[in-house]
């Protein structure tokens, strides 16, 4: 941050649906990352250089009462918020003017927090939106500055403490995933399934999924954002399972493609061996200094080699390729790998490069609609100092010998 500056972050909003309905309360990641702090009409103010020492990290909460206590059940108390963020200053947010005033005379620039995430697109206002608006009218002579450049290199690359809680996510997913392959047989309906996993996951002290799960069994698999999850599973089809359990706000992000017979045919079997090469083959790839574009170059490559050897493309549709659209598209239309962490699609700045502890997914896939399956499998990886990454879904089972096995147990 700019001498003399301070930075504001703000809570989600409880989001309506309608009635006096509500969505179940997100609370915006900065926000946590930063304090900790997991409740609603939250407002953190860090200001480095504040003359009074006091000020330099503050956060503002809603003042609990019995009242709520009784209906919603207690807010923090100040000791409960220094406790969870460490932060000793704490007003009620009745006093944010006017404490956000004094603050406001001792600072020349303000820090305001937008969300510039690559995929973001999103048509409600959120607190932070509303909160941007009113300051920039009742202060208009202070600088603005953008605070989601910091939080994007700050965010993606992760704490031990992160690593931890990611690890935690990922092995409620591989509890899901293995009662699942005991689980599906033919005549299961999709629905099912995804109840079998939420089931494992609501045991395990996970809310749920990290992300709204796609179950797709047969031709479904070739609709890339399928989450109807309403068909019924005929044997000899494959399933396409993105499946991953949050825990502690952290996600983990799975893919799996298994036979609801329990047997891959011949053809499935070819098919699963070079998604899976190209996966392998993909991840040694992350390591400090990759560039993600590039790397995304580069598994094209692979996957182009993978297709030829398929029999799915020849020379002269590689040769004759469209450079922005390359002939492995038709197939593999969707990226190899994306941040991730407190959000499934999680912040980190593409065009610089790759860094020690960062997390990524890796997941490339083969779409087929005219012989009616699609693969994917993809894992979380933790970018490592030196070697390859380390593979935080390395115990789920993903060779074909492993997954058939558990299958017919």
């Amino acid at each position: 941050m700019k001498p003399k500056s301070l930075a504001v972050f703000n809570s989600n909003d409880v989001y309506p649906i309608g009635a006096d309905s509500t969505m179940p309360f997100q609370q915006n990641r900065d926000i946590f990352y930063l304090s900790g702090v997991d409740q609603d009409e939250s407002v953190l103010v860090l200001f480095p250089d504040a003359p009074e020492e006091k000020h330099r990290e503050i956060l503002f909460l809603t003042e609990t009462n019995e009242h709520i206590a009784v209906w919603e059940g207690a807010k923090l108390t100040k000791d409960d918020a220094f406790d969870v963020s460490g932060i000793k200053t704490v007003y009620w947010m009745k006093d944010f003017e006017k404490v956000f005033f004094e603050v406001m005379t001792q600072c020349e620039t303000v820090y305001l927090n937008t969300n510039e995430h690559y995929r973001a697109n999103h048509q409600t206002e959120t607190r932070d939106d509303r909160f941007i608006k009113w300051c920039k009218e009742k202060y208009p002579a202070h600088q603005v500055a953008k605070a989601n450049p910091i939080l994007q290199r700050l965010r993606s690359v992760k704490d031990p403490i992160e690593l931890d809680l990611m690890q935690k996510a990922c092995d409620i997913t591989d509890k899901a995933f293995r009662r699942t392959l005991k689980f599906v047989k033919p005549g299961v309906w999709e629905y099912e399934i995804e109840a079998e996993y939420y089931h494992e996951m609501i045991r395990n002290r996970s809310k749920g999924f990290a992300y709204t799960p796609i179950i797709a069994s047969g031709n479904n698999a070739n609709v890339l954002h399928y989450i109807e999850n309403r068909h019924q599973c005929k044997e000899g089809d494959l399933i396409l399972l993105d499946t991953g359990a949050e825990y502690a706000n952290y996600s983990s992000d799975l893919s799996r493609t298994i036979p609801v017979s329990g047997r891959y045919t011949d053809r499935q079997k070819q098919v699963y061996n070079s998604v899976n090469k190209v996966k392998k083959d993909a991840t040694k790839m992350l390591v400090p200094g990759t560039m993600w574009k590039e790397y995304h170059v580069e598994v094209g490559k692979m996957m182009t080699s993978e297709l030829l050897e398929l029999g799915l493309l020849d020379k002269a549709d590689v040769q004759n390729e469209d450079p922005d659209w390359p002939a492995y598209k038709k197939y593999f239309m969707h990226g190899t790998s994306h941040h991730i962490g407190l959000d499934t699609h999680d912040y980190g700045i593409l065009t610089e490069p790759m860094e020690a502890n960062q997390v990524f997914t890796v997941e490339p896939g083969i779409y087929l609609p005219d012989e009616g399956f699609g693969i994917r499998l993809e894992d979380d990886v933790v970018i490592q100092e030196k070697g390859e990454p380390f593979n935080l879904m390395g115990n789920i089972p993903i060779e074909i010998e492993e997954i058939e096995d558990i299958m017919n147990s």
